[in-house]
This record gives C-alpha cells, sequence and structure tokens, in this order.
C-alpha cells in the first residue's frame, strides 16, 4: 500500500471521525437534556452537523477529497472515475472512523445516558438513549417509508454535491467555499425532512456508531435493532447515492454551457 493511499484511507477515517464526534454530540444534547437547549430550536441541530462535514472537509479535502460517506464514494465510482478497487477501503476507513468518533462521545456523555435512562427507566438493551448514536424511524414511518426516504433524501444530496463540485458548473461556489454549501446542504435535507428518520444519508454515518453501542451495552436494539431497521440506513444511502448522481450526470451535465463550449473547442483542435 503506497503512502499516499495510507493517507487518503486515514484522512477519510479522521473525516467521519470528526463527523460523528460533533454530530452524536449534537444529538446527545437535543435527546438528553430536560428542558433540551434544541427543544424549540431544531435548526441548530441540523447547522452542527452542517459544519462538522464543513469541517472534516476543510480538513481532509486535499488528501483523499473527503468523501466521508461510502454513498459518495460509490457515486463517485459510478460517474466520476473514482477507482473501484479504492471504493471498499474507502468505505472501511469511513466506517471505523464513525465507530471511533462514538466512542468519543460515549467517553464524553456516558454518566449523561445513564442518568438519562435511570431517570426515565430505561435500559440500554430496550433502547435508552440509542438515537445519541444511530437512527430509527419516527413512530408512524414503517422501515419500508424509512427505506424509500432514504433514498430521496440521498438522492437529494449526492445531487447538490455534484452540483457544487462539477469543473464545468459556473455558478458553483469557488475559493473552497464549496465545502460549507455542502455543509449547508446537509443542514437543509436535516432541517427540512431529518424528522422522519433521522436523515442518515450515509451508511457509514449510522453503521459505525450503531456497531459501537452494540459491543456497549445496546445489544439487539442497535443491531439488527427492532424491526430489522439495520439495513435501511445502509443500503437506502446508497441506491439514493447512485440516483442522485445519476439524475446530475443525465439532466444537468450535458447541458453545461462551460462543457459545451470546452467540447466545441477540443473538437476544432
Amino acid at each position: 500500500m503506497s503512502r499516499l493511499f495510507t493517507g487518503a484511507l486515514l484522512s477519510e477515517a479522521i473525516a467521519m471521525f470528526i463527523i460523528i464526534a460533533f454530530g452524536d454530540s449534537v444529538a446527545a444534547m437535543y435527546s438528553l437534556y430536560d428542558p433540551s437547549p434544541y427543544q424549540h430550536a431544531y435548526w441548530g441541530v441540523c447547522i452542527a452537523w452542517g459544519l462538522a462535514v464543513a469541517i472534516a472537509i476543510y480538513t481532509t479535502g486535499s488528501i483523499s477529497g473527503c468523501h466521508a460517506n461510502p454513498a459518495v464514494t460509490l457515486a463517485l465510482a459510478l460517474y466520476r472515475k473514482f477507482p473501484w478497487k479504492n471504493v471498499a477501503p474507502y468505505c472501511i476507513a469511513q466506517t471505523i472512523g464513525a465507530f471511533l468518533g462514538a466512542s468519543v462521545v460515549y467517553l464524553l456523555y456516558s454518566p449523561v445516558i445513564d442518568q438519562f435512562n435511570l431517570d426515565h427507566h430505561l435500559t440500554r438493551a430496550a433502547g435508552g438513549a440509542a438515537g445519541v448514536f444511530f437512527t430509527h424511524p419516527a413512530a408512524i414511518i414503517t422501515p419500508l417509508h424509512a427505506f424509500g426516504d432514504e433514498i430521496v433524501l440521498t438522492a437529494f444530496l449526492l445531487f447538490g454535491i455534484f452540483a457544487i463540485t462539477e469543473q464545468y458548473n459556473e455558478m458553483a461556489p469557488g475559493a473552497n467555499f464549496g465545502a460549507l454549501m455542502i455543509g449547508f446542504l446537509v443542514a437543509l435535507i436535516g432541517a427540512s425532512m431529518g424528522y422522519l428518520e433521522a436523515w442518515a444519508i450515509n451508511p457509514a454515518r449510522d453503521f459505525g456508531p450503531r456497531l459501537f453501542a452494540f459491543c456497549t451495552g445496546w445489544g439487539t436494539s442497535a443491531f439488527p435493532s427492532p424491526q430489522s431497521y439495520w439495513w435501511v440506513p445502509v443500503l437506502g444511502p446508497l441506491i439514493g447515492g447512485a440516483l442522485g448522481g445519476g439524475a446530475y450526470q443525465i439532466l444537468i451535465h450535458p447541458f453545461l454551457p462551460a462543457r459545451l463550449r470546452a467540447s466545441a473547442g477540443a473538437a476544432a483542435r
């Protein structure tokens, strides 16, 4: 394994570590305290997740591109020539980073988690405070409906990411402002659709912390989880990312004026 590729895998793990360390911490702030500091300010939760994504991109983007999401990695392999041989290593690194990020959240919040469960007569095995680490649908949302939701939400995410990072898009943000815009996109999805099932839109974001929770007392409430929900935030985003990236490549990319000018110039030469 080359030094460059090792650095890329390390940066992918670090990116997810950052995202989960901050993102699951804000989930803890939202769910464990009474009154919650975000009870009437849910937008703050969304902004915190979005800023975590932006910071991760600014920190690691120049090394690995900061996919920080298996759905992004898959879409880039499908449509933007990311090497297929690197897909699985990237996804594994992302999941490991998410697992380690969850461990930091646990280190910080374990006393608060235990007190919350004690106050509410809950146990970890019964799912007490599980929402700190991994996602689950709202009471009226079935796993099948949530699966469809995750496809749609992640399609929006990848459609936006492809637009923001498109070299021929003359309206794309410049001067490294794209990372912040991707963060705002994550926040927008959470603010408009996040209550459905906590907007995982990232298999590593859910599976890494879910695996950590399984190992630290949540057991079957984490994996396979009630109604065997664990696969929904894994498979749904992968399909949605492929669809969203494909939609951009079909509906927008062929018609970009800068791309058409470049193609015409290349043909003339």
